[in-house]
């Protein structure tokens, strides 16, 4: 991937030092979900401070978009933070050990995310819409979201509510080392997913899903939640073919790169690699050969359009 000396976005928040959860800048803690945090939900309290039935409510419905138990966000997460998806990253600090490569990574993060706010700019105002960015949030071990407490074992996530992404810089050690998915490549199209992720946000197609698993059993929210995450992965492959086509960003083997590790990190290769073996009906994020395919689809194409997962009869 062709990325050295190119602009580096200012949308980055470092926050690998601060040793502990702490206080998320994007407008406090005070309740679950501030209502400050981007335009993201605000939830209603009830008398004498506590969150009232309706806020109750959203937070059901935020939980259910997510895929958790909805009284891990009453208790502040923990290791089951909303959002906080993929796989676990490894308590082996051989596995973690990415402190000589961090300035490196830290600029290419950087320069991956202004690649997609410059890429996806140029999408939407094709379209006649204005994009708004997301802020990248890099942590180490822990760090207090807009969504919750967030494990770095919960890997790379979206937060709706403040519309930032959360990325332990440990997770690619585990992508190249334990999923044999190295490459730069392999890095961008993480946040190229979780970007993807964002532009559902800007859609209202979180909210729309939301709506949906909220009135669905637990096989069925999952279903849902699947088409979500296909539906990133296809918005990730269309990043990929137009900065690639306005940029020159791709190199021989980034396409293969991206494929292996949307392979990698399938349920099915994930929960075979963990138990032995796969649950179709819990999937939340699809299987390798879908995650592949769908990525792909977004890569011919290049088109938005072709990336209605909510729409397709077969995923």
């Amino acid at each position: 991937m062709r990325w050295q000396g190119r602009r580096e976005s200012e949308n980055v928040e470092d926050r690998r030092d601060e040793g502990g959860p702490g206080d998320d800048g994007g407008g406090g803690f005070g309740s679950p979900f501030p209502g400050g945090g981007g335009g993201g939900f605000q939830i209603p309290m009830g008398q004498g401070g506590g969150v009232g039935i309706i806020g109750l409510i959203i937070i059901a419905g935020i939980a259910l978009l997510l895929g958790v138990d909805p009284r891990a966000i009453l208790s502040g997460g923990g290791e089951e933070m909303p959002g906080g998806r993929h796989i676990q990253l490894p308590n082996d600090p051989r596995e973690r050990s990415v402190s000589a490569e961090d300035d490196s990574m830290k600029k290419f993060v950087s320069v991956v995310l202004g690649d997609t706010e410059d890429t996806w700019s140029k999408i939407f105002a094709d379209k006649g819409q204005r994009y708004t960015p997301p802020r990248l949030v890099l942590f180490r071990d822990s760090i207090q979201s807009g969504c919750g407490v967030a494990s770095s074992q919960m890997g790379p996530f979206y937060c709706p509510v403040n519309r930032k992404i959360y990325v332990d810089l440990a997770f690619y050690e585990l992508l190249k080392r334990r999923f044999k998915a190295p490459g730069e490549f392999a890095q961008a199209y993480v946040i190229a997913h979780e970007v993807g992720h964002h532009i559902q946000n800007l859609q209202g197609r979180l909210d729309a899903a939301q709506r949906l698993q909220m009135a669905a059993s637990g096989p069925e929210r999952n279903a849902i939640q699947v088409r979500v995450e296909l539906q990133a992965d296809c918005y990730a492959g269309v990043w990929a073919k137009n900065t690639d086509r306005i940029n020159k960003t791709l190199e021989p083997g980034d396409i293969e790169a991206a494929l292996r590790a949307a392979s990698a990190i399938g349920d099915d290769a994930i929960q075979k690699s963990t138990r032995g073996y796969a649950v179709p009906d819990s999937f939340t994020h699809g299987s390798s050969e879908q995650r592949v395919r769908w990525f792909k689809r977004g890569y011919d194409s290049g088109s938005m359009s072709d990336c209605d997962t909510f729409r397709a009869d077969s995923l």
